[in-house]
């Protein structure tokens, strides 16, 4: 069980900096928001980066996933799930960062990324849907990214400083 908690450990924050730090760098790369250019031709967009945007959109999705498995698993682990996700006694603290992340994973899952589809060009969509999923995207990004901040807060304080609770 000690290995358990280790990979789980391990996996939880190497893909947490995957998953988090590819939302800060585009808050960096994009602090506002430019809209989808509409003149941009299709024929424009190579093979190359076409790949190489599947890619990263599929490493940061499915780290989200590795991310919230393996923090349920530690909360299942250790006996705590079930009071976490209820908010009980000293495990609410974990549970409000259980229930953030579980918000974020939503947010990019069933928001976040249908839209990003369309702006990518990955499903056909008019110009016009694509112009108007780009302010969806951007939104729902930045939601993440200002989620992370509290997110990182419960999560940190639900080992280290939950006496500031109780």
């Amino acid at each position: 069980m000690a290995l358990l908690d280790f990979a789980f450990r391990w996996a939880h924050i190497l893909f947490a900096l995957v998953w988090i730090g590819h939302n800060y760098a585009n808050v960096v790369k994009h602090p506002t928001f430019m809209p989808l250019n509409g003149e941009a031709s299709e024929t424009e967009r190579s093979a190359a980066l076409e790949a190489r945007l599947q890619r990263e959109h599929g490493t940061f999705r499915y780290a989200s996933i590795v991310v919230w498995t393996t923090g349920m698993g530690m909360l299942w682990q250790r006996g705590w799930l079930v009071d976490a996700l209820r908010l009980e006694g000293p495990y609410a603290v974990i549970g409000m960062g259980a229930w953030i992340g579980t918000l974020m994973l939503l947010n990019l899952w069933l928001v976040l990324w249908p839209h990003q589809k369309k702006v990518l060009g990955f499903v056909p969509a008019p110009m016009e849907e694509r112009v108007r999923c780009s302010r969806i995207t951007f939104l729902s990004s930045r939601t993440n990214t200002i989620l992370s901040i509290p997110l990182l807060f419960f999560m940190a304080a639900g080992g280290h400083g939950l006496h500031l609770f109780f």
